[in-house]
């Protein structure tokens, strides 16, 4: 029987493309990034976020999956860009077409669930060395920029 404290597996890829939501979160001048326990992406460095479900607003989906990964307040600022991830990009871990907002820190402290297991509040231009998912470093910079208006 497994440890109380082991990672879950990962579930099977769906089968259709799925809509997700990420946050770019800024506080003081840094951006959390978190980095994935297990698939899609396990082991990258990314932002906070997760699939939308039927019926759900975007927003709706961002706040409640910030919450539930890392027990964060947010204030959504707009929308900073779009990525999509493939099967055989990601690894074989499904087609995502995933909208990532803006977002400012306005309460809490990081609190993550199992899906990752770790996070750094980094300056946006201090990425280097980390193992990231494609086309962050520009969502990041789009994001800032938002932040910043």
């Amino acid at each position: 029987m497994p440890a109380a404290s082991a990672i879950p597996p990962s579930p099977p890829p769906p089968a259709r493309p799925q809509l997700a939501v990420s946050a770019a979160i800024f506080r003081d001048d840094k951006i959390l990034l978190v980095r994935r326990a297990r698939s899609p992406a396990k082991g990258f460095y990314t932002l906070p976020g997760g699939r939308v479900e039927f019926g759900e607003s975007l927003h709706t989906a961002l706040r409640r999956e910030v919450d539930e990964e890392t027990c964060l307040n947010i204030e959504i600022i707009g929308l900073a860009g779009w990525r999509e991830a493939l099967p055989a990009a990601s690894g074989g871990g499904g087609h995502y077409l995933i909208m990532s907002f803006a977002a400012r820190w306005i309460g809490n402290e990081v609190v993550l669930n199992d899906e990752l297991d770790d996070f750094k509040w980094l300056a946006p231009d201090g990425l280097g060395g980390l193992t990231l998912t494609d086309g962050l470093p520009e969502i990041i910079e789009a994001a800032k920029r938002l932040t910043q208006g």
